[in-house]
């Protein structure tokens, strides 16, 4: 199976190339020219597997250029029991209300990120041996918040590889910065830009893009590629879960063979949604798609408008800081694949959406669209009572960015009816944004730093997850903080590590 430029399909490589290079030279992202498909006798095969089974089978069907023994190595080291606390890497939980909570975030980083950024760097070294790249590959990774540690982890100390990690200097969680600037490993490298997350990526695509960069890196012995899911070796792990999902459903008789579920996820750069559309139709019985945003709410109006994408609007920084993002990057590969893989549509439209700020899709492409999704979106405040409800009704705790998405699923049941069980995509572990947390169960913020992990945990008496108590005493190695206009620069940083 071949991979196509978004912005130009006559621009067609291999799966390893499209890993190793991240996003296409025109700007584009790569798609499979195919998707496969999935049988009820295949997913019923799929249920007798574990976590790591299923998602070597998955990237199989993708990443032709594999061996089957490739993949099902990479998937043992990469979901190993250690790396996320046992062997049920993915746990659904059942809560009232059709509602089953997929929690995405049982990994070294405590963020669902973790469930690609582990699969990534055996993906990515692999590629570049096949593809004959003898060149040190530079990741840059632009963060709202959990990427950019769980690239750090993913990537630390891999031969190879160097990681630059950009995020919003004002835009993370605290946890989430001490999770970043105290990241070991002799290849790594953070830094704080003077702006918001899509001022981040936005001028990571730029690097990408610059012919002189690209130059320097190359006389250097250096090549780029990304850990953002822009890459699709960072999609494509994501597909995987969802499938599982569906096969844990099964095998807990909560469904029977056929019988149709709902997906709803929490989104900002709509990667994570993207890949249970790619699910669904490899023949997963997914109904609805429901995309659940914050304050942040572009996609639910692309959606509610019937297909006008606007980011000229305020930027809200809120507690589900994940999601605080205007440019979402990977609606681009949903049109590409509702209009039929139509090259110039979407090429025009990004260009319209870079000199405007704002595009509306043809009626009959949206139309395929809107059959497939249903948004919805939720403020702060919202955010707070419902992780409260959910602490004092049902005894769980949730992080800002689930709570969310539950929301969001609990306003579109009122609204159509739709009984259909719903997985909800859990995000990221509560002590990942303890100060918001804390407050929506009731307690007062008396502290700061890794004490919040403790004061979280005496109010809730959930247990803090041990990579998150492991900061504790850690000293910051990072303190970079550079103006976005500064960014083509800092990859002189590159050099330094």
């Amino acid at each position: 199976m071949d991979y196509v430029s978004t912005r130009n399909k006559n621009n067609r490589v291999s799966a390893a190339k499209a890993i190793a290079t991240g996003i296409a030279p025109d700007g584009g992202l790569y798609c499979p020219t195919e998707i496969p498909k999935l049988t009820e006798e295949d997913i019923l095969a799929l249920c007798k597997k574990d976590y790591r089974g299923r998602s070597a089978d998955v990237l199989g069907r993708f990443l032709t250029d594999f061996t089957a023994e490739e993949l099902e190595s990479f998937a043992a080291r990469a979901y190993a029991d250690e790396k996320f606390g046992g062997p049920d890497t993915a746990p659904l939980v059942k809560l009232a209300d059709g509602k089953y909570i997929l929690e995405l975030w049982h990994g070294p980083t405590c963020a669902f990120k973790d469930m690609a950024l582990q699969m990534l760097p055996y993906l990515l070294t692999a590629s570049l041996k096949k593809t004959g790249e003898e060149r040190t590959a530079c990741i840059l990774v632009a963060t709202s918040g959990d990427t950019g540690k769980a690239a750090l982890e993913g990537f630390a100390d891999v031969e190879g590889t160097k990681i630059m990690v950009y995020y919003p200097v004002d835009g993370v969680s605290t946890i989430q910065k001490l999770q970043m600037v105290t990241q070991k490993g002799k290849n790594v490298m953070v830094c704080a830009i003077r702006g918001n997350f899509d001022d981040a990526q936005s001028a990571v695509k730029k690097i990408f893009t610059d012919a002189e960069t690209a130059k320097t890196l190359d006389e250097n012995g250096m090549t780029l590629s990304s850990a953002n899911s822009i890459n699709w070796g960072r999609l494509a792990p994501q597909i995987a879960y969802y499938v599982s999902a569906y096969c844990d459903m099964l095998n807990q008789g909560e469904i029977k063979m056929g019988d149709p579920i709902n997906v709803c996820v929490p989104t900002g750069n709509f990667g994570n949604i993207l890949a249970a559309y790619y699910a669904k139709n490899m023949g997963v019985p997914i109904a609805k798609l429901i995309c659940a945003s914050n304050e942040n709410n572009v996609l639910t109006e692309f959606f509610q408008s019937g297909g006008t994408y606007n980011k000229n609007r305020p930027f809200h920084t809120t507690s589900s800081p994940s999601m605080d993002i205007l440019i979402s990057s990977n609606l681009e590969r949903l049109l590409f694949l509702a209009s039929g893989y139509n090259d110039a549509m979407v090429a025009e439209l990004m260009n319209q959406l870079n000199t405007d700020g704002t595009y509306t899709v043809d009626p009959s492409v949206f139309a395929g669209i809107g059959e497939n999704f249903d948004a919805g979106c939720c403020d702060d405040a919202q955010t707070q009572e419902t992780i409260a409800r959910l602490f004092k009704d049902e005894q769980y705790l949730s992080d800002t960015h689930t709570a969310v998405a539950i929301k969001v699923y609990e306003d579109y049941r009122a609204r159509t009816g739709d009984t259909t069980p719903t997985v909800i995509a859990s995000t990221a572990s509560p002590f990942k944004f303890c100060q918001s947390v804390i407050t929506a169960v009731g307690g007062t913020v008396e502290t700061d730093g890794t004490e919040l992990l403790d004061q979280l945990h005496e109010l809730t008496g959930a247990p803090v997850p041990a990579p998150l108590a492991a900061l504790s005493g850690l000293t910051p190695r990072f303190n970079l903080v550079i103006n976005r206009d500064a960014i083509l620069e800092s990859t002189e940083l590159l050099q330094t590590i």
